[in-house]
Order: C-alpha cells, then sequence, then structure tokens
C-alpha cells in the first residue's frame, strides 16, 4: 500500500531503548559544526541504526539554535588544535563569507573546521551515549511505549 512506508517511519524504533537513541542521536548530529549537513546526517544515521526517522529529525531541528550557539566556540577549537587562524572567527563573519562567496569560505575555515569536528567528536559522542542512557528510563515511563523483549538497545 502506498501509506505503508510512512507507516513503517511512525513506528519504527518506538521502544524507549530505541526512541532514546533516537533522540540523543537527533541531539548529538543536531550540533555538528558544519551548518547545513544535519539534516542528511541524521537521515543516514536514522537509516543505518533503524531509528525512528520524525523523532531524530525533530529533535535536530530543535538542536539548531544550540549548533549556532556552539559553532564559533568549536570552529575556535579546531583552529587552535589544528593550527590555523581564529581572528575572523565570530558568527557574523561567517554568515558574510559564506553569503558572499561559498566555496571562498571552506578554503579560509576548512582547517578550522576539521578541526571543530575533531572537537565535537571527543564531545558529542560520549554525550549522546550518556543521554540515551538518560532517556531511557524517562521514556520507560509512558505505557504507549513499550520494551520488545530482548530489546537492550
Amino acid at each position: 500500500m502506498l501509506l505503508d512506508p510512512i507507516r513503517r517511519q511512525l513506528t519504527q524504533g518506538v521502544t524507549p531503548a530505541a526512541l532514546a537513541l533516537s533522540l540523543a542521536v537527533g541531539l548529538g548530529l543536531g550540533t555538528f559544526p558544519v551548518l547545513g549537513s544535519t539534516t542528511i546526517l541524521c537521515a543516514a544515521a536514522a537509516a543505518l541504526l533503524k531509528l525512528n526517522q520524525p523523532a531524530i529529525q525533530l529533535v535536530n531541528y530543535v538542536a539548531y539554535p544550540l549548533q549556532l550557539v556552539l559553532l564559533v566556540p568549536l570552529l575556535r577549537a579546531g583552529a587552535a588544535l589544528l593550527g590555523a587562524s581564529s581572528e575572523s572567527l565570530t558568527l557574523d563573519a561567517l554568515r558574510a563569507q559564506i553569503g558572499a562567496d561559498p566555496w571562498g569560505a571552506i578554503g579560509l575555515y576548512g582547517k578550522a573546521t576539521a578541526g571543530a569536528v575533531l572537537v565535537w567528536a571527543v564531545f558529542a559522542i560520549p554525550a549522546m551515549l550518556l543521554l540515551t542512557r538518560v532517556f531511557r528510563p524517562l521514556l520507560a515511563r509512558f505505557p504507549a511505549l513499550k520494551e520488545k523483549k530482548g530489546d537492550a538497545t
């Protein structure tokens, strides 16, 4: 039937463990320090890990302000880590550079961005694991979310 793929997406990963992982991964990937990449990253993670696509994307979009808040500090930390210049790393400068010359911005901020991804990974991966452990018992309190036997995700 035509609606079957949509129904599967809405109901996939609705146990507390799977939904907790969906929320944690959506939040973690939603702060990835490359603007415009998080929707694709979350879609790929949801498909690969068989997570709830609508839940992971919703949390990804909710995390957008957090991504913006963390972007410059992560870029500065990444620049320091890899020895790139961090003088012009402000949100306004980034917006102006990306708006004027997107390819030039990649060249200008490429090294800082590579370092930012490394710094993000050091913090985000453990945070996603921790958030999964925190969210699971909270979600288990909802009667609509039933643990399946053998589900130890």
